[in-house]
């Protein structure tokens, strides 16, 4: 007697991971929601950085022409691109890899391992630091404020390029911070490398050109550059916008 073969059932079970993530952005939504204050103070922080921060400039600019090869509203735009790097970074990853230290050592790393869904995905998108959003919307004014008085047509080419920049840098920034949190699989707590990153990022506020011209410039250009290249994908992109030589 000839028995009819069944098809076999593939019952492997396949995240949607733009639904948990849907999931992970409601739940932080809700989170900010209940302490709306944090809103406001992070609106005020940031608003006033920028303000001090372009009083410097104007400072600055009121007694040069240009620093390197970058002249004041070109500058702007330059510091609307770090903005806009650094509030995609710090809302999406900077507060889930500061928390992996804690995972490790409170044994709920083993749980997040144990779930039918990718580990590094779940630890890098958990949470979303959405006040952080509000230094996209003051990016994008500084940018806009900074292109209406530079005499560049933009095209939509360079628009697409510089986009496309800014999502290397963001991977870039991302990379080099989940590499920075994984450690604490060997030293438990890591807030002295979290201090490291800060220290770095500092040096990716201003454009590579303005180091050069010294030894000390020189090597922290090479080594920002080649090295651990934070200048290279901060400074790119706006040489791109703005149809500046590379």
């Amino acid at each position: 007697m000839n028995h009819e073969q069944l098809p076999e059932t593939d019952h492997t079970f396949r995240p949607n991971y733009f639904r948990v993530w849907s999931t992970f952005f409601r739940n932080s939504l809700v989170r900010e929601m209940t302490f709306r204050a944090n809103f406001l103070i992070t609106l005020v922080t940031r608003a006033f950085w920028l303000s001090a921060q372009l009083l410097l400039f104007e400072v600055i600019y009121s007694h040069v022409d240009a620093i390197g090869d970058w002249t004041r509203y070109e500058y702007f735009a330059f510091m609307a691109t770090g903005m806009l790097v650094n509030a995609i970074v710090e809302t999406f990853f900077m507060p889930n890899c500061a928390n992996f230290s804690e995972l490790i050592r409170t044994g709920d790393l083993d749980f997040a391992l144990l779930k039918p869904i990718d580990t590094q995905f779940l630890v890098s998108f958990e949470k979303v630091n959405l006040p952080m959003l509000v230094q996209v919307v003051l990016a994008g004014i500084l940018m806009w404020y900074s292109l209406a008085h530079l005499d560049v047509t933009v095209t939509a080419g360079r628009v697409l390029t510089y986009f496309i920049l800014i999502a290397v840098a963001v991977a870039f920034f991302y990379s080099l911070m989940i590499a920075l949190a994984a450690t604490s699989v060997w030293f438990g707590r890591n807030q002295g490398l979290y201090d490291f990153w800060f220290y770095v990022t500092v040096f990716a506020r201003y454009p590579r050109e303005i180091y050069a011209g010294s030894a000390a410039g020189d090597a922290i250009s090479f080594g920002f550059s080649f090295i651990i290249p934070i200048l290279l994908v901060m400074t790119i992109p706006s040489r791109v916008l703005l149809g500046k030589v590379l």
